[in-house]
């Protein structure tokens, strides 16, 4: 039996490649996507920064301690 949701699947399909509404649709989910990565790899790069500034300053304290 087909039901409700099935025929707006349908109907959604039938549009065609060149449907303005699915193009944006596509693109918005694109977008989503997108812009959560970007706030994964943002993330990521701070810790990376925070880490990177504690080593360059273990290395520091090392050399300091190094010329005692």
């Amino acid at each position: 039996m087909v039901v409700k949701e099935d025929m707006d699947r349908i109907k959604k399909e039938d549009r065609g490649p060149e449907d303005l509404t699915l193009k944006i649709e596509m693109l918005t989910k694109q977008k989503e996507y997108l812009q959560s990565k970007c706030r994964e790899a943002g993330e990521k790069l701070n810790s990376l920064t925070r880490e990177f500034d504690k080593v360059v300053e273990e290395n520091t304290n090392l050399k300091v301690m190094m010329k005692r």
